[in-house]
């Protein structure tokens, strides 16, 4: 008899390693908490050998840190290798089973490659990509476990790329989501990981946290993140889309 499922998430989002959610998209990660959403991360390397951290169980211990200042119900890192790090069968298989054990709603992925950074980044995004699709796919039981088949609503992707305006600039299906209330949750999210933010990288956190105010100000408010839908978004009420906190006007019904 297989276990039972936990209670699905709300949301999932994606990274190659532990930090990249933070730094991409963790400011809506922990407001989406503070909602009252059911959000998972899933890295999927543990991100090391790197320079500055003595191990994999320190950079899981930061993860671990990290995910319980953002507010989010689980974290899970699968076991696949940093630095060799390919999209493939096996790996679109694993992240297609954790999305079939925790049925999310939404995934969020990485959205594009990240020159001058890891390339593992953009390995992560097709891996994301096609875990969603065969997360859907009936007549495939063996390749599962028994899992059962699981349709993700919306795919939604984050730029990871806060030294580069590539993002901003394609602007179709493109949203900012408003983080004024949780930019500090953000930022000390990703200063739990001590090991990859030393001192002598103390700018990063007001580059992040300025690109983030940019967008923010774009967009009408102190602080945000930048999506890109895979789909085309409506809006239920025009008014609230085009103008956050508009007060509703009083509806008067003809006779």
């Amino acid at each position: 008899m297989s276990e039972p499922l936990p209670d699905p998430v709300d949301i999932i989002a994606v990274g190659a390693h532990p930090d990249d959610v933070e730094i991409g998209c963790g400011g809506t990660l922990a407001r989406l908490a503070q909602q009252g959403y059911r959000v998972g991360i899933v890295d999927l390397t543990d991100g090391e050998p790197t320079p500055n951290s003595p191990g994999p169980e320190v950079r899981l211990e930061e993860a671990a840190k990290a995910a319980k200042i953002l507010g989010v119900h689980f974290r899970e890192t699968l076991d696949f290798p940093n630095r060799r790090f390919f999209d493939g069968f096996e790996v679109r298989i694993a992240l297609a089973k954790v999305f079939r054990r925790y049925r999310p709603q939404v995934v969020l992925g990485i959205a594009d490659k990240t020159p001058m950074a890891s390339p593992d980044h953009w390995q992560a995004m097709q891996i994301t990509d096609a875990a969603v699709f065969y997360s859907r796919l009936t007549k495939w039981d063996d390749e599962f476990d028994g899992l059962p088949v699981h349709t993700v609503s919306k795919q939604v992707w984050y730029p990871l790329s806060p030294t580069s305006l590539r993002g901003v600039q394609n602007s179709s299906n493109t949203f900012v989501a408003d983080i004024s209330e949780t930019l500090a949750v953000k930022i000390e999210a990703i200063r739990a990981y001590e090991t990859q933010f030393p001192p002598a990288k103390n700018h990063v956190f007001e580059l992040v946290a300025s690109q983030n105010r940019l967008l923010g100000h774009s967009a009408g408010f102190q602080a945000g993140e930048l999506f890109h839908s895979a789909t085309t978004l409506g809006a239920l009420d025009f008014m609230q889309a085009v103008s956050p906190g508009t007060c509703p006007k009083s509806v008067t019904v003809p006779k």
